[in-house]
């Protein structure tokens, strides 16, 4: 059965953190769930691996445009759903027959399972925000199997 090893990540806000990089060196593919802050981190990121990137309430102007504000991504067996607002979800994940939920805009890392889906919020990995911890997180897709790591990044 393969496995697949993807990186995701959110509210990077234009800093693109070092660790970050090496964090995601390794994985087939980046998700970002917005708020990049700039196409350099859109750039930057497609150098380590394909991205699949959705727009953020900060992101703006010509090079934001082409980014939907949500989509699906498939990963071998499984449909992933990426938006920035999780408020913002206007479907059913689980009669969609989607796997997971991928967001970001609060910061807070956060894993939940509802209904059989799968809710992922990576946290940032931009500049920091109160007391919440700098992080990512990676996503290993065996079958339809699902399996979350947390990275805080130390800065």
């Amino acid at each position: 059965m393969a496995e697949h090893l993807i990186g995701i990540i959110s509210d990077t806000h234009g800093l693109l953190r070092p660790q970050a990089v090496k964090a995601l060196g390794g994985v087939e593919l980046i998700i970002h769930a917005g708020d990049l802050g700039g196409p350099e981190v859109l750039a930057r990121l497609t150098a380590i691996a394909p991205v699949q990137a959705v727009r953020g309430n900060v992101d703006k102007g010509d090079w934001a445009r082409p980014l939907p504000r949500n989509r699906v991504v498939a990963v071998g067996q499984v449909q992933l759903y990426v938006l920035h607002n999780l408020y913002e979800l206007d479907l059913n994940p689980g009669a969609a027959g989607l796997a997971a939920v991928i967001y970001g805009h609060s910061h807070q890392p956060t894993l939940e399972r509802q209904d059989g889906v799968l809710y992922l919020n990576p946290g940032s990995a931009g500049p920091r925000r109160f007391s919440l911890p700098v992080s990512l997180a990676l996503l290993q897709v065996t079958g339809d199997s699902l399996k979350i790591e947390f990275i805080e990044l130390k800065i």
